[in-house]
């Protein structure tokens, strides 16, 4: 069971590689048609677009190398791999979605203010081609973003730039049929408006890991209490549920049991009865449990205080 949940892991880490790859080249190649279009039409639109797209590019890159980081074998030293190098790189990306959204709110705001004239023609075409590449790139991230907080951060890039395409497009739209400039403006502050809680979201979700909280679909209280309600558990104490990374919740806890239930059902089926209750029922299947006879609780007692 525990074989098999690794190996789908490390699957779905694969294809999440494989998919990220692909974003990468397209992003890098919008990024060129952007920046060559702005400066064959002078367009400033096109050019903090293109910065967008400059932005997205680093996070795809970053998300793709944690990943590769966090495929590589445990040693001694780091048992557990570089898995967490995942979610450092959320944390990143999340900190550059902040950071992009406090931009575009300045520029946004300086803009209304001063409005400079648009070239609305060339940027319409060269948003369309920004946009269509975008949707190929959302398209093959959008089946995986549920995967790891990394492909989530990588997904929520690919959105703000999609965002920022479908912004310079009905920007160039209404300044060719109306010729008010200030239209870009007021798009790029719905575009940070939309990213904005998204990006506040991804960043609580990292920290948390980080601080190794309890994953918010466990319930510590029914869990402690379901453990409890097994035949023979005396206790459970010392109690811990975290995610060593996106996917892969742990938990470990001492199980204080009689010593005639533990004689006559035998430590096995025990802890495979542990191991069912946690596994099935809270989808938790990175356990390590020490079971304690009730005889040894005074002497465990002695050594160790519980919460």
């Amino acid at each position: 069971m525990g074989h098999g949940h690794g190996h789908d892991w490390a699957a779905g880490r694969a294809e999440d590689r494989r998919r990220l790859r692909y974003v990468l080249a397209i992003t890098l190649s919008v990024l060129a048609v952007e920046v060559v279009g702005s400066l064959a039409t002078g367009s400033l639109a096109l050019l903090a677009d293109a910065g967008h797209m400059l932005t997205d590019s680093a996070a795809v890159a970053i998300a793709l190398s944690a990943s590769h980081l966090a495929a590589l074998p445990s040693t001694d030293r780091r048992t557990f791999g570089l898995q967490r190098a995942e979610i450092l790189a959320a944390l990143a990306n999340a900190v550059v979605l902040l950071a992009l959204c406090g931009f575009l709110v300045v520029e946004g705001v300086r803009r209304l203010a001063d409005p400079h004239p648009v070239d609305g023609g060339p940027m319409l075409a060269v948003a369309g081609l920004g946009l269509l590449g975008n949707l190929v790139a959302l398209r093959l991230l959008s089946t995986r973003k549920e995967s790891s907080l990394n492909l989530r951060a990588a997904y929520l890039e690919v959105l703000t730039d999609l965002l920022g395409s479908v912004a310079v497009l009905v920007a160039a739209l209404v300044v060719l049929t109306t010729g008010v400039d200030r239209a870009d403006p007021v798009a790029t502050l719905l575009v940070a408006a939309m990213v904005l809680p998204r990006s506040f979201l991804l960043l609580r979700e990292a920290v948390d890991v980080l601080l190794e909280a309890t994953p918010r679909d466990v319930d510590v209280d029914e869990l402690r209490s379901r453990l409890s309600g097994i035949h023979g558990v005396v206790e459970v104490h010392d109690l811990h549920v975290w995610t060593i990374t996106s996917g892969v919740p742990s938990l470990s806890a001492h199980v204080v049991v009689e010593d005639g239930a533990l004689a006559s059902r035998g430590l096995g089926a025990l802890l495979d009865e542990l191991c069912a209750c946690v596994g099935d029922d809270f989808d938790v299947e990175h356990v390590t449990f020490q079971v304690e006879p009730r005889s040894h609780r005074e002497h465990e007692d002695l050594g160790h205080h519980h919460p």
